[in-house]
C-alpha cells in the first residue's frame, strides 16, 4: 500500500479477512494532518517583504538625497557639518579601502580592486550553515541526508570551502604583487592553519556545559580542522607556483585559452597525485570483516549483511589513526540505517577530497586573475567548468542516489560530491558575480556582512549556541512553527551582529 503521511496525523491500519480467500488493507485518517510547509512559507513571504521594503526605502532615501530634502532636513535639525557627512555615509556603498576580509590570508588590495562577489558568496554559505546548524526549523532538507543524496544542509560547507580556495588566489596574488616573499607568506600559512585547527578542536567541538574537557574522548576532527588541512595544502601549492606579475603574460599564444590552467600544471598534477591515493585508498585498501570498496552506511543497510562496515576504508582509516574515541559518535545515518559503529563526516580520507574542492576554488580565483578586464571570459570560462564538472557527475552517479560508481555522499565527502557541489559554485558565483560586481544590480547585504567576519560568526555561534538570545525553551518541542522561529532570530542576531561589526570597522582575522 502506498499512502503519504503528513506530520502529526493520526492513521488507522485495517486489515481484513474474509474466509480465508479475500485479503483486504486500508488506511483510515483519524486525525487531519497539518500543513507543515506554512511556517517556512510564511518566513519566507516575511523576508521578501523586508527585503523590498528596504529596497524600495532606499531609492526613495537616495532620490530625496538627490533633491536636496534629506539633507536639507537633517541639516536644520542638526546644524552641524557632521550631519552632512552621517547622510553621505548612509547613502553611500560601503567602503572598504582599509579593511581585509577574512580570506585566512589577508590583502592590501585597494577598494577598487576588490570583488564584493566573494565575501558575499561566503556570506551566504555561512548564513545557512548557521541556521542549519541551528535545527533548520526541524526540517528533513535543512538536515544533513542519512547517507547518500543532497538536502540543503549539505551544499554549504564544500561551498565555504570553494571559496575560500578563490581567496587564497587572490590574495597570495595581492601578497605577491605587493614584495611580500613567499618564505614570509609560507610562515603565515603554517600559523593560521595551526590556529585554525586548535579553535576546531579546543574550543569548537568541547562541550563545556557537560564538564571539564576530556582528553580520552576529544574529537579530532572538525569542520575548522577540514578548513585548516586544505587551506594549509592548497596555499601551500599555490605558493610553489603563483606569479606576482600576471600582466606581464601573453594572451595572443595558441595555449592562452588555456593559461590559468597550464601555468601552474605542477599544482595540478599534485592535486591528481591526492585524487588517485583517495581512489586507491577507498577502493582497494582491505578493511577487516568488509568487502573491498565498500561505500554504504552498515547497519542495517545492505540486508544487513555489513552491519559493522560504515564507510567502508575512510571509517577505517580513521580509527587506526585517531582512535575510535577521538570521532564522532552519532553520524547522521544512525536515525535510519542503526548504525552502531562511530564514524567522523571530516575525517582523514574525505579531506583529501576537500583538498579537491579547494583547489577548484583556487582555479576560479585563477580565472578572475587572468581574465579580470574582460567580464564575459570570466562567465564563459565558470560556465564552461560548471558544465564539465556536471558531466563528471552525471557519469559516475549515473544520474541516481544511490547507483553509479560514485554515488554523491556527504559522509565519505565523495568524488561525485566535490564535482557536483563544485559545478553549484561555479554557478552560483556566476550568477553573484554578474550581478553584484558586472552589473552592479545588488549591494551583496545582507549576506555580505556576515562574509567580511565569517570566522567569528562561525565560533561565536558554535560557542553561543545554548544561550539566550540564541536559544530558550520552547513550550512545544514538536512544532515547527517555534522552532522557525528560534532558528531564524538566532540566524538573524548573527547577520544584524555582523552589520554592527562592520559598521565600526571591527573584523576578527587569525
Amino acid at each position: 500500500i502506498q499512502f503519504h503521511f503528513g506530520e502529526h496525523g493520526n492513521y488507522s491500519l485495517w486489515m481484513e479477512n474474509l474466509n480465508f480467500s479475500f485479503n483486504n488493507c486500508s488506511l483510515l485518517t483519524t486525525t487531519d494532518p497539518v500543513n507543515s510547509n506554512i511556517p517556512i512559507l510564511v518566513a519566507f513571504f516575511v523576508f521578501v517583504g523586508l527585503a523590498l521594503m528596504f529596497a524600495v526605502g532606499s531609492r526613495l532615501l537616495s532620490f530625496l538625497s538627490r533633491t536636496g530634502v534629506v539633507r536639507g532636513l537633517v541639516l536644520r535639525i542638526n546644524g552641524s557639518m557632521e550631519a552632512e557627512r552621517l547622510i553621505n555615509s548612509e547613502l553611500g556603498s560601503p567602503r572598504i579601502d582599509a579593511l581585509v576580509t577574512d580570506n585566512i590570508l589577508p590583502s592590501p588590495a585597494s577598494a577598487s580592486r576588490r570583488l564584493r562577489s566573494l565575501d558575499t558568496f561566503r556570506g551566504i554559505s555561512l548564513v545557512i550553515m548557521v541556521f542549519v546548524n541551528y535545527g533548520g526549523g526541524r526540517y528533513w532538507f535543512f538536515r544533513h541526508s542519512s547517507w547518500n543524496g543532497l538536502t540543503v544542509a549539505d551544499l554549504v560547507f564544500p561551498w565555504f570551502v570553494f571559496i575560500m580556495g578563490t581567496s587564497i588566489a587572490l590574495s597570495i596574488n595581492s601578497m605577491l604583487r605587493g614584495g611580500t616573499s613567499r618564505s614570509s607568506l609560507l610562515r603565515k600559512v603554517l600559523w593560521r592553519s595551526t590556529q585554525l585547527f586548535l579553535i576546531g578542536v579546543f574550543i569548537i567541538n568541547p562541550n563545556y556545559c557537560l564538564g571539564p574537557l576530556s582528553l580520552d574522548s576529544l574529537r579530532i576532527p572538525g569542520v575548522l580542522q577540514r578548513l585548516a588541512w586544505s587551506y594549509l595544502v592548497v596555499a601551500g601549492l599555490d605558493l610553489l607556483v603563483a606569479r606576482g606579475h600576471l600582466d606581464i603574460l601573453t594572451n595572443d599564444a595558441w595555449w592562452s585559452p588555456a593559461l590559468d590552467i597550464l601555468l601552474y600544471w605542477p599544482a595540478w598534477l599534485c592535486v591528481l597525485l591526492l585524487e588517485i591515493v583517495w581512489l586507491c585508498l577507498t577502493f582497494l585498501l582491505p578493511v577487516p570483516g568488509c568487502p573491498t570498496g565498500y561505500l554504504g552506511p552498515g547497519g542495517i543497510g545492505d540486508m544487513g549483511l555489513h552491519a559493522n562496515c560504515t564507510g567502508g576504508a575512510a571509517a577505517y582509516i580513521d580509527r587506526w589513526l585517531l582512535g575510535e574515541k577521538h570521532i564522532y559518535q552519532t553520524p547522521s545515518s544512525k536515525v535510519i540505517y542503526y548504525t552502531q559503529m562511530p564514524y567522523d563526516p571530516e575525517g582523514v580520507l574525505g579531506s583529501i577530497n576537500s583538498v579537491l574542492m579547494a583547489f577548484l576554488g583556487l582555479q576560479a580565483g585563477k580565472i578572475l586573475l587572468h581574465y579580470r578586464d574582460v567580464p564575459t571570459n570570466v562567465i564563459s570560462r565558470f560556465l564552461i567548468w560548471g558544465l564539465f564538472l556536471g558531466a563528471i557527475s552525471a557519469i559516475l552517479t549515473e544520474c541516481s542516489t544511490d547507483r553509479g560508481f560514485i554515488p554523491v555522499n556527504k559522509n565519505l565527502w565523495s568524488l561525485s560530491y566535490v564535482t557536483t557541489l563544485a559545478c553549484f559554485a561555479f554557478v552560483l558565483l556566476v550568477l553573484v558575480y554578474y550581478t553584484i560586481d558586472v552589473k552592479k544590480w545588488w549591494s551583496g547585504a545582507p549576506f555580505y556582512y556576515p562574509g567580511m567576519n565569517s570566522i567569528l560568526v562561525y565560533v561565536g555561534h558554535e560557542v553561543f549556541e545554548d544561550y539566550f538570545p540564541f536559544s530558550w525553551r520552547m513550550a512545544n518541542t514538536q512544532s515547527h512553527t517555534e522552532h522557525l522561529v528560534q532558528n531564524v532570530v538566532a540566524t538573524s542576531l548573527w547577520v544584524f551582529i555582523s552589520y554592527i561589526l562592520y559598521r565600526k570597522k571591527i573584523f576578527w582575522k587569525i
